[in-house]
């Protein structure tokens, strides 16, 4: 399968009118890479989402998952992934896969992604979502505060949870020009652009918004990995 392809069974023939209504709607918040648009177009959020929540799959909000966790709004991974810059090829690390729906986003775009959620039953319902629209993707169950060595560096770096600073293995794990998009703060959360360039990392902050916080269980014992 390439990139950009879906299987039939993934259901991509439903909720079309849904899914170009939210293309449309991404288009005047400002989103322009005709890939990530394409993305939204074919990825079937709906089998993402519970199936009582399936009606208001395409609407730009954020949704609950389980767990005390949620799928972000569409213009969120639209803005996350954009702004990461992603592209066909690249080595992507996803920390937070949640439902599945940001991974089949970046995969369909053509990147090798590789993603880590904390919660066991998150990490195996996206798995069976991601398998059911014939996505391929590398996920694990961990702490994805630690990243993935044995895969690094990455060529982008994106964070589903907010933390007060960025872990550090993350910001080691991020190739030369690569780009790691992050919440930031407690309360009051900006999203920000980190920036590799040699040893230095540059920050740019692009946007208030509200994440739940990572955690790091790992690093205080507790051997699970990383929140959303």
């Amino acid at each position: 399968m390439g990139p950009g392809e879906l299987t039939a069974r993934g259901g991509t023939a439903e909720y079309q009118r849904d899914r170009r209504r939210l293309v449309e709607h991404l288009r005047t918040r400002g989103v322009r890479d005709l890939g990530l648009l394409h993305a939204f177009d074919t990825v079937p959020r709906h089998l993402f989402v519970p199936e009582v929540l399936r009606g208001r799959a395409y609407e730009d909000i954020p949704l609950p998952i389980g767990a005390g966790q949620t799928i972000s709004s569409p213009t969120i991974h639209a803005l996350s992934i954009e702004c990461a810059g992603v592209r066909a090829g690249q080595r992507v690390l996803e920390v937070g896969t949640g439902a599945g729906f940001q991974t089949a986003l970046l995969a369909t775009l053509g990147a090798e992604v590789y993603s880590i959620e904390r919660i066991a039953s998150l990490h195996e319902g996206a798995a069976r979502a991601l398998a059911r629209v014939g996505v391929e993707a590398h996920l694990m169950l961990g702490d994805g505060s630690l990243g993935w060595p044995e895969h690094a560096p990455f060529h982008a770096i994106i964070v589903g949870a907010a933390t007060a600073r960025p872990p550090a293995a993350l910001l080691e794990q991020l190739a030369g020009g690569g780009r790691m998009i992050v919440p930031v703060g407690g309360r009051r959360q900006e999203l920000y652009r980190y920036t590799r360039r040699g040893e230095d990392v540059s920050r740019e902050k692009l946007t208030r918004v509200r994440f739940v916080p990572l955690i790091e269980e790992a690093r205080r014992g507790g051997g699970r990995g990383p929140g959303r």
